[in-house]
């Protein structure tokens, strides 16, 4: 049998999101992962290949000379991509309402004029009224729930 090496270290080059999937497998062992900026391990000219390039590495490690990137708590990262989330759902709900407003003023329908929010409730009743046929301007308009 094999004599297994023990790892107490692990660097890799902060490219693209590639290195993520590694880091959060290796963050729950034993190991101290260093997540390294590119720019600072890519100033020796003549490294052309993904092994020299893992070697390089692993040499600056053993000399100590690579310092990681801050990379917060698993907590913290999670709670930071819910947000991203949070804020691209409400950025694509704009995006929707703008749709719906460029829509409904094409066919010269000032939905902005008649309800304060375009998407409250009277702006969706009086949406809904539309899309059954209901098409007297003075009957949608003057009743707060969409006639």
């Amino acid at each position: 049998m094999a004599e297994r090496k023990k790892v107490t270290h692990v660097a890799m080059e902060s490219t693209g999101v590639y290195w993520k999937p590694v880091y959060h497998l290796l963050e729950a062992e034993p190991i101290e992962v260093l997540v390294v900026n590119v720019q600072h391990i890519k100033a020796v000219p003549g490294r052309k290949t993904d092994v020299k390039d893992a070697e390089w590495i692993a040499d600056l490690l053993r000399h100590g000379l690579l310092k990681g990137s801050y990379i917060p708590h698993r907590a913290q990262r999670e709670l930071r991509e819910l947000v991203r989330y949070r804020r691209s759902l409400i950025e694509e709900r704009a995006r929707e309402l703008n749709r719906i407003q460029k829509v409904l003023g094409g066919v010269n329908i000032k939905l902005s004029s008649v309800v304060s929010d375009i998407n409250g409730m009277s702006a969706r009743l009086i949406i809904r009224a539309l899309i059954e046929g209901k098409d007297d301007p003075a009957a949608l308009a003057s009743s707060p729930k969409g006639g």
